[in-house]
């Protein structure tokens, strides 16, 4: 069960990621998890929130250029290991990790990261001889 990501294309210029998180706040929008890469040209922000058609309105209407990902959501234990565990498990299965973050969120000693994986039926399939977990919307309280 896949989650959606949004992700803003950002000009390189000081203030555009607040204005846009202001723009969020003020409608009501919680940023679940947030993450920030830069080129010489452009910035993106991808973002999980709480109601992701709600924020992707409000931002398209503001003029923002953005998209909606799938993404995949997952509960690793919070401990040292936990990390290195999942992705041990996906290297084993040959699953690619494009890229990853982790989610505003701390749940009975377990951590949830975000990841868009390169193969979803293998990801699916490597995860399930573990005790990893796929959370999704209702888990995380999104819509």
């Amino acid at each position: 069960m896949s989650i959606h990501q949004i992700s803003v294309f950002l000009e390189n210029r000081a203030g555009q990621l607040a204005e846009i998180t202001r723009l969020l706040a003020k409608e009501h929008v919680d940023i679940r998890a947030i993450s920030i890469a830069e080129t010489s040209d452009y910035g993106l922000a991808r973002m999980i929130v709480d109601d992701a058609h709600k924020a992707s309105a409000i931002l398209l209407e503001h003029g923002d250029i953005l998209s909606m990902t799938p993404v995949w959501a997952v509960e690793v234990p919070d401990r040292p290991s936990g990390l290195a565990d999942l992705l041990a498990v996906l290297a084993e299965n040959h699953v690619d990790v494009e890229y990853m973050y982790s989610l505003f969120a701390n749940k009975e000693n377990h951590a949830y990261m975000v990841l868009r994986i390169s193969d979803e039926v293998a990801f699916t399939k490597a995860l399930e001889s573990t005790d990893i977990k796929l959370v999704g919307n209702d888990e995380l309280g999104l819509k």
